[in-house]
């Protein structure tokens, strides 16, 4: 169930006057919205208000030929009827924002400081719809009258990613006062405030304060533009059904998205749990006529030992052999050196299968540069990090080419990101992208023939290469392992045979389990 379009739709209803039934005896918003412009005509005589707080304000009205018009302070009329968002029931009025409000305010300029006269209530304090008033710094404010929050102002973000982003002030329980980012909203007459603020939380509202952002990089949404704002107005009656029943289907529906990430939280623990059962041998059951995993490794450094003897390559000195003692303790072997390695050893593993470091069971890595006018790049951002895939490589000139794309790929490779290994951006390589050139962000396991590609990729997405990698990153700006982090890792090898039955029961158990999850989403 999509609950972000389930809650849309529920202020879609609330704001065009489909959530609660009309009832013909309420008084019109065309009469609230003229006692408003009198209480600010009286506001202006008052010294509250000065005569250019109101030069702008307009009547929105329908005309006899059923058409929306705007009326101007200087008697000029214009039709708005393609300005409009959409139709009202009767009894409602559009109005622009700017008419209800006395004043739309910038906040203080001040500094946060962990004393002070008042609190200075910030963008970032705003979290989630609430704020932890014990959180919110301090600040000195000498003359704070203009400046107080009081129950019922609205105020919501001006500038940056969280621009448009509101907040309705139902408690003061601190003196406080608002930041420089911050615009806030004091809405005049017998308006309901929680109306409005669920408007600014409806599709309606944004679009229109999307359009009205400025600036390149980070929006921007001012005063001045913020008066513009079409506000669909119902009946002072009318906004205090409204409220109570949308609040309470908003609240249905917040109680239903909890479930779901609930049970999204729940099947990624599954996930991670048969995968975990699936690298310790404990997935599926083992066949005692499969080939020992110890066999094949034997085998491979056979062929490499003839290999360094034809002088063809050479003897990689990190090269160990792990076996098990007549102690019945893990020993490793590099060149004639015999160490017990015990300790080390993370789990039991079943009959047949073997520990081997990652200098063991993956090739080296080879450089390649690009060729020809264009070449298709594999980078960090080309990795889908949740399904562990390549979303699509880039197609570049060679003579715009990235210094880091150096690494070769082929069929079957795995790539495994050296930086913020957290972030799990891992991708095993198919056919159709074994023809890219990778970034030097990544490690690119190849499988010496050790471990079957599509096995290596299952255990490099698994938590306990994941996980057990993370212990190492270094750096603070941009954490990361290195290639002899990974090499080495101690990986369990099972044998070849039943490598292939535990991708093919991973695949189709992966399957029903993301089907769940699709139709969560």
């Amino acid at each position: 169930m999509d609950t972000k379009a389930l809650r849309q739709k529920v202020l879609d209803l609330a704001i065009r006057g489909k959530l609660v039934p009309q009832d013909p005896n309420d008084e019109p918003a065309s009469v609230l919205l003229a006692r408003i412009r009198q209480q600010k005509q009286q506001m202006v005589k008052e010294g509250k208000l000065k005569a250019k707080d109101i030069k702008n304000d307009t009547i929105i009205f329908v005309g006899e030929d059923n058409l929306h018009y705007e009326k101007f302070a200087d008697g000029s009329v214009k039709c708005i009827e393609d300005e409009v968002p959409f139709g009202l029931p009767d009894g409602w009025a559009w109005v622009r924002l700017g008419n209800l409000s006395a004043a739309i305010q910038y906040g203080l300029s001040n500094s946060a400081e962990p004393q002070g006269t008042h609190r200075l209530l910030r963008i970032t304090d705003i979290q989630d719809g609430k704020v932890d008033w014990n959180a919110v710094p301090f600040t000195t404010v000498n003359d704070p009258e203009a400046y107080l929050l009081k129950t019922g102002d609205i105020v919501f973000a001006r500038t940056g990613a969280t621009v448009g982003k509101s907040f309705l002030i139902t408690e003061t329980p601190y003196p406080s006062v608002y930041a420089s980012y911050l615009i806030r909203i004091r809405l005049l007459g017998s308006l309901s405030p929680e109306y409005i603020y669920q408007f600014f939380d409806s599709a309606c509202y944004w679009s229109q304060i999307t359009d009205k952002s400025v600036g390149v990089g980070q929006p921007n949404c001012n005063g001045t533009s913020l008066k513009e704002l079409f506000i669909p107005l119902p009946p002072i009656s009318e906004q205090l059904r409204i409220v109570p029943t949308a609040q309470a289907l908003l609240a249905y529906v917040a109680k239903i998205d909890a479930e779901k990430k609930s049970l999204l939280s729940i099947i990624m623990a599954t996930k991670s749990k048969i995968l975990d059962l699936a690298i310790r041998g404990q997935l599926i059951p083992q066949d005692p006529n499969d080939e020992p995993a110890s066999v094949l490794l034997e085998r491979i450094r056979a062929e490499k030992e003839e290999l360094i003897k034809q002088g063809k390559i050479k003897r990689d000195k990190k090269e160990s052999v792990i076996f098990r003692g007549e102690d019945n303790s893990y020993y490793e072997k590099i060149g004639g050196k015999v160490e017990n390695i015990s300790d080390e050893i993370p789990f039991e593993l079943p009959e047949g299968w073997a520990w081997c470091r990652g200098y063991s069971c993956f090739e080296g890595m080879e450089s390649t540069k690009p060729q020809g006018d264009f070449f298709d790049y594999i980078d960090i951002d080309a990795i889908d990090n949740r399904l562990h895939c390549i979303k699509e490589a880039k197609h570049l000139p060679v003579s715009d080419a990235p210094s880091r794309a150096s690494r070769a790929v082929k069929d079957g490779s795995v790539l495994f990101s050296l930086v913020r290994p957290y972030l799990e951006n891992i991708a095993l390589v198919e056919e159709k992208h074994s023809n890219c050139i990778a970034s030097t962000g990544f490690y690119v396991c190849n499988s010496n023939g050790v471990l079957l590609p599509e096995f290596m990729f299952f255990l490099m997405i698994s938590g306990y290469v994941v996980n057990g990698l993370n212990q190492y990153m270094k750096g603070d700006n941009s954490p990361s392992i290195s290639k002899d982090n990974i090499g080495n890792w101690l990986y369990p090898a099972p044998p070849v045979g039943e490598q292939q039955t535990i991708c093919a029961k991973l695949k189709t158990v992966f399957t029903l389990v993301e089907n769940v999850e699709k139709s969560l989403n």
